[in-house]
């Protein structure tokens, strides 16, 4: 262990770099001494600064309602806001703005233009494409207006450390965290305990917080993993509060190298790493062993004398009972869709008082004697399932979850979580209750705070876009301007009085809105539910669990839990998660919005929340087409942003209708890309006429879009590698998912059956070996067929171009149209890049081999057409005069 010492202008501080075990910590010990998370209400300086996400000085400035001073004149003073807030410096915005101004006028003027100049020999091509350029131009609107005031909010962890940590200050209020899941093998077990590991850990009153995971598919599995989770949590939550870990998922934090030290042991931390490590070994040695644990007992059980009834196999638990939940030998009311409803208190709800753990010993080689070791509520619950219902997916789920913890816990904030989600970031539950609480700050108004969604497992080049930063980086930033992003499905703290229905508090009590709601039946059967709802939306309270959980809780539990409950009410619709759509997440957030609501998008370093995502092309491919359906889904609903009354913010609606109809304009562009077929037919297939002034206008529309796309990539501070990548998939999707949603959408409406969106796999099937394996596994599936073609044909028009150059010359008009027309199909190639190396398997892995093929493509397309494309052209020239009309003159 060597030791530096560096100076500061006010303090000193220590640095210490351990290496062994494979691994090295980074220690800075402050001369404030201490550490660990805060649960005996100390805090060290680094936790308090991590929310000081401000922007880039050369971007963002900060805005003067952020900044309000605490030293007012006056006795009590005024409290600084807990959040601040920044916007774009006006070097960047006013230029920005007038670009967009600029293009607006340019894409009118280009319609002018070409209405002034039909081209009557082809109308009907004409006619096409100038629909198509004004869906672009529509759809370009739709995306681009709500970006016209990004706003940046940053949470001042400090701030409300001071207001509700102190000895003298309130109390942080009550959160219950929601995580879901369904197959524990298309979504691995490994990943949902390390969720749940990462929030048992999180750095939040241990007493004021419960987790509940629901298993959508019953299986014993998830529930003896939770078992396993509560045992090795004991372990792992004090070593995390002792050292100060981060990340809080442990496969996470032991897959790092270098880790940053803010504990106030360091002497101890390697003994201790050692010990949890081995720990953490065998307990995912446990983990992955219980299908095959649970199995040979439920064999042994079944083979004992009493073990079999009526010839079933049951699935039997630990304890020696029969699994209420699905089998593994499917039977009546144990298999996948039905089966009993199950609600199970895991940990129960801890003490108010901190509990201490105990020194080091034979037995306990950890020392604990000074760290809190009491952990917060967790229980599992899986809903009842029935044949005949519909079940309603993760929206019935969740629906289920939000009644039942009211019967538990009651907090009145929520977060939910994607079972492949982890705490990245232990003050992350921390973090949006700066947005909430804030009173000055317009925190009675927001429904819910949105993260952003960060991956683990991308492909260093991210091929497929995965990270999405434009989206999450740009355009919901953006709406931060407006009345906020749209709720993105995990990774979001919501009010629990919102997912209610209940209105804005400007807009009426919560009291008397939930009396009218229960008098009109909307809310369920359930009196002891309805009875928690008032108390669920006070913001300022914190978790009561039942003092017993007895019969009585049990029925009450089971009631709001079973398949038949939302049957007659408002759930799915004016209340809970919003149903019969594929985006559930988006339609929720916008029945919020339409009411009045606000909600808030911010970010933290490190990042809050981290998941994994699929970076198999197919799989990524069904992702999308599940949003880009659900989306379209949304506009032809209840939930279309036309029919919100006038608490929506006009170019709210305007981001919302954009949501509900980007996928339409893609259908335009995929008979585009197909217009190549074209050469085959004619020398000269024109769309505008005279071409040269076409040609500008083009060039002039095309080239402003990207400049626009510059000043967004400054001001969101994303790469040009995560634009160059958007913009790549957003072709690929563009050219075989949206149009297939499109489609299922249309045969939805003329047949009225829903549309079937498959779960996406985040289990690989690849070499586990192999690092980013899954990246080079072709499956494949219709859906890929599409933008195959679309590759082909592009590749046939180069080659056709090329055999016209050298059959006509490449200065004779002919050969000069074609070598001019090459430069769309090249775009068009460029742009499905990564999809070509995705469908090339493992030769995905060298790029030159793609390059050699398309080489080799062009060329035996431009051999043949010498040899036998040219002699035919006059007749091909024929069969397109007599389409188009007589001259035929123009370009394409």
């Amino acid at each position: 262990m060597e030791a530096a010492m560096a100076s500061a202008m006010s303090a000193a501080a220590v640095t210490r770099r351990t290496n062994t075990a494979g691994f090295r910590v980074e220690i800075t010990s402050n001369g404030a001494g201490g550490g660990g998370d805060g649960q005996d209400g100390r805090w060290p300086p680094a936790s308090r600064r991590v929310g000081d996400g401000g922007g880039r000085d050369d971007v963002w400035v900060s805005v003067d309602e952020a900044e309000v001073s605490s030293g007012a004149s006056g006795g009590d003073g005024v409290r600084p806001t807990l959040f601040r807030t920044y916007k774009v410096k006006g070097s960047i915005l006013h230029p920005y703005r007038f670009l967009i101004l600029a293009r607006l006028i340019a894409i009118i003027a280009f319609f002018a233009w070409r209405i002034r100049h039909k081209n009557r020999d082809g109308a009907w091509l004409w006619t096409m494409s100038m629909a198509g350029d004004v869906w672009f131009g529509f759809s370009w609107v739709l995306n681009q207006l709500p970006k016209l005031n990004p706003i940046k909010r940053a949470a001042d962890l400090a701030a409300l450390a001071d207001r509700y940590d102190g000895p003298s200050s309130g109390e942080l209020p009550g959160v219950d965290v929601f995580v879901t899941t369904v197959d524990p093998v298309d979504e691995p077990i490994l990943y949902t305990v390390n969720s749940i590991l990462s929030i048992l850990a999180a750095d939040y009153p241990v007493d004021r917080y419960a987790c509940y995971l629901s298993d959508d598919g019953g299986t014993l599995v998830h529930y003896e993993a939770m078992v396993e989770v509560a045992r090795f949590a004991g372990l792992w939550v004090p070593f995390c509060r002792k050292h100060g870990v981060e990340p809080r998922a442990p496969e996470s934090y032991f897959a790092r190298k270098t880790r940053a030290y803010k504990g106030g042991a360091a002497g101890e931390l390697v003994s201790d790493h050692r010990r949890v490590r081995r720990e953490y070994e065998e307990f995912k040695v446990r983990i992955d062993s219980l299908f095959t644990t649970i199995r040979k007992r439920s064999d042994a059980y079944n083979g004992a004398k009493n073990g079999k009834d009526a010839g079933e196999n049951a699935t039997w638990m630990a304890d020696g009972t029969r699994w209420p939940g699905t089998w593994f030998e499917p039977a009546e009311n144990h298999r996948r869709g039905q089966h009993a409803g199950i609600v199970q208190v895991i940990l129960n709800h801890p003490s108010c008082k901190p509990r201490f753990g105990l020194a080091a010993s034979v037995d306990n080689p950890l020392d604990l004697s000074g760290v809190d070791v009491r952990l917060p509520m967790l229980v599992y619950i899986s809903r009842e399932k029935r044949p005949g219902y519909n079940h309603q997916k993760k929206a019935g789920a969740m629906n289920a979850m939000l009644r039942a913890s009211a019967l538990l816990s009651n907090a009145p904030f929520i977060i939910n979580f994607d079972c492949d989600h982890y705490v990245n970031n232990s003050q992350a539950f921390r973090a949006p209750m700066c947005f909430m609480l804030d009173r000055r700050g317009g925190g009675d108004d927001v429904a819910f705070v949105q993260f952003p969604q960060r991956f683990d497992g991308v492909d260093p080049t991210d091929r497929y876009a995965n990270h999405n930063r434009v989206f999450f980086d740009g355009t919901k930033l953006s709406l931060n301007g407006l009345q906020g992003p749209s709720y993105l499905g995990t990774g979001t703290m919501f009010r629990r009085a919102a997912l209610y229905g209940v209105e804005p508090p400007r807009w009426g009590s919560a009291a008397s809105q939930i009396k009218a709601m229960d008098s009109a039946s909307k809310l369920g059967s359930s009196t002891s539910f309805v009875s928690t709802m008032l108390d669920g939306a006070d913001q300022e309270r914190s978790i009561t669990p039942p003092a017993v959980l007895d019969e009585s809780v049990a029925g009450d539990l089971a009631a709001v839990t079973a398949c038949g409950y939302d049957d007659g009410t408002s759930w799915g619709r004016d209340v809970g998660w919003v149903y019969n759509i594929a985006t559930e997440d988006v339609a929720t957030g916008f029945r919020m919005h339409r009411q009045g609501w606000r909600s808030v998008y911010t970010s933290m370093e490190p990042a809050a929340f981290r998941g994994t995502a699929p970076i198999n092309l197919t799989e990524r491919l069904y992702q999308i087409l599940r949003w880009s359906g659900g989306s379209l889904e949304m506009f032809f609903s209840h939930s279309n942003a036309l029919l919100a009354g006038r608490r929506l913010h006009p170019l709210q609606r305007v981001a919302y209708l954009n949501m509900s109809t980007y996928p339409i304009v893609t259908v335009f562009i995929f008979f585009y890309n197909l217009f190549p077929v074209m050469w085959l037919f004619s020398e000269q297939y024109y769309i505008q006429q005279p071409f040269g002034t076409y040609l500008l206008y083009l060039v002039g529309v095309i080239a402003m879009i990207h400049v626009i796309g510059m000043f967004e990539v400054k001001w969101s501070g994303i790469t040009l590698l995560d634009w160059c990548r958007n913009e790549q998939f957003y072709m690929i999707g563009a050219t075989g998912v949206y149009p297939t949603a499109v489609l299922y959408m249309a045969l939805k409406l003329f047949t009225g059956k829903g549309i079937h969106f498959r779960l996406t796999s985040k289990q690989t099937a690849a070499c586990p070996g192999e690092k980013f394996a899954d990246l080079y596994t072709v499956r494949w599936v219709p859906l890929l067929i599409p933008t195959i073609v679309v590759l082909a044909v592009n590749v046939g028009a180069v080659g056709v171009a090329v055999g016209k150059a050298a059959a006509c010359g490449p200065l004779a008009e002919p050969g000069r149209l074609a070598v001019l027309g090459t430069v769309f199909n090249v775009w068009i190639l460029v742009l499905l890049y990564p999809f070509a190396l995705g469908v090339m398997g493992q030769s995905g892995k060298r790029p030159a081999v793609l390059f050699v093929a398309m080489v080799m493509a062009v060329t035996a397309v431009a051999a043949m057409y010498v040899a036998v494309g040219a002699p035919c052209q006059a007749a091909f020239s024929g069969v397109a005069a007599s389409l188009t009309g007589p001259s035929g003159q123009g370009q394409f």
